[in-house]
């Protein structure tokens, strides 16, 4: 009898974690200035960094960020229990640095393909997006223009051959506030944009996983957000999977010794529940000597080279599909 029980139990288990089966790491990070070495005569900071430039950004320096961040996946891919199927990045100069990022790091080992589009950014930095070729097929993607100077927002709809789910990721980098008070209103245009993105694809799609990831320059207190997370029929709000971790003082920049939240994933309201975190990678910190602390270990201070990746922390959402 008691054999019986535990039988029953441990199908009653297994019935249980089915729907769960297919969960899927998607991870995103913006890689600070994630730069070729060569200078293509594109503007200033493309000038900067090149070997003859003020950053004396060399082919070995940007060896060793695409060797760290390939080192980020897998060690994601440990705590996680696989490699993340979706990467989103931001700040990416452009294919040549996914090319290689891909095929000449231990990545080369995986099935990762990219979608990458030149955005009018004045800085030319861009949105890239990772994907695995052996969970994912690319259905298509475009570019969402937002501003006449900034990033686009990136739109890929990805198909899970094994559950027959669409995904749509939508990877944002929204304008920073280097322009004080006038930057407010550009980020506003941005959240508009998204907003108007998740109902198209809610109409096209309805059935449709929807996930915007991305640096978003504010935090989640900031009523621009409203934007996004306010009822506003026929639209479907969306809401924030790491504003828990917000409320507990969490967040994935450091900033004068405090930590701030920028880079979230937004999803309807029927995905919430959906596990994210941020991600606090041991070889990527280092201690802060003016304000006692680990921060994110960046690639420059200035024009001191520190031999980091970024001086944000990855955030990671288990996807369930």
């Amino acid at each position: 009898m008691t054999c019986l029980c535990l039988g029953i139990c441990l199908l009653w288990c297994a019935a249980a974690e089915e729907p769960h089966r297919d969960t899927v790491p998607v991870l995103f990070w913006n890689v600070e200035n994630f730069f070729d070495y060569i200078d293509g005569g594109t503007g200033a900071s493309d000038a900067e960094f090149c070997w003859s430039g003020t950053r004396r950004w060399t082919r070995k320096r940007f060896s060793i960020k695409c060797n760290a961040i390939s080192k980020a996946l897998f060690w994601t891919a440990d705590k996680c229990g696989s490699m993340p199927g979706i990467v989103a990045l931001a700040e990416v100069e452009n294919s040549f640095v996914l090319r290689r990022l891909l095929q000449e790091t231990a990545l080369r080992k995986m099935d990762y393909a990219y979608v990458h589009y030149d955005s009018p950014d004045h800085r030319g930095i861009d949105v890239a997006l990772l994907y695995d070729k052996t969970r994912f097929e690319l259905v298509d993607s475009k570019p969402c223009h937002v501003l006449a100077d900034t990033r686009d927002i990136l739109l890929v709809r990805l198909r899970h051959p094994g559950s027959g789910k669409t995904v749509f990721v939508a990877v944002n980098h929204h304008p920073s506030k280097y322009g004080g008070d006038q930057s407010s209103g550009r980020r506003i245009t941005a959240l508009r944009c998204l907003r108007a993105v998740a109902d198209s694809v809610r109409i096209l799609c309805p059935e449709a996983l929807f996930v915007a990831a991305g640096d978003f320059n504010d935090t989640p207190d900031n009523s621009a957000f409203k934007i996004l997370t306010a009822p506003d029929p026929p639209s479907e709000p969306l809401v924030n999977l790491l504003d828990t971790a917000f409320k507990r003082g969490e967040g994935t920049i450091r900033f004068n010794g405090k930590w701030e939240l920028i880079d979230m994933f937004f999803v309807p309201e029927w995905m919430d529940g959906m596990k994210a975190e941020i991600l606090k990678i041991p070889f990527l910190m280092e201690w802060d000597n003016v304000h006692a602390g680990y921060k994110p270990r960046r690639t420059y201070s200035g024009p001191r080279w520190c031999g980091g990746v970024s001086d944000h922390c990855p955030v990671v959402l288990m996807l369930r599909l």
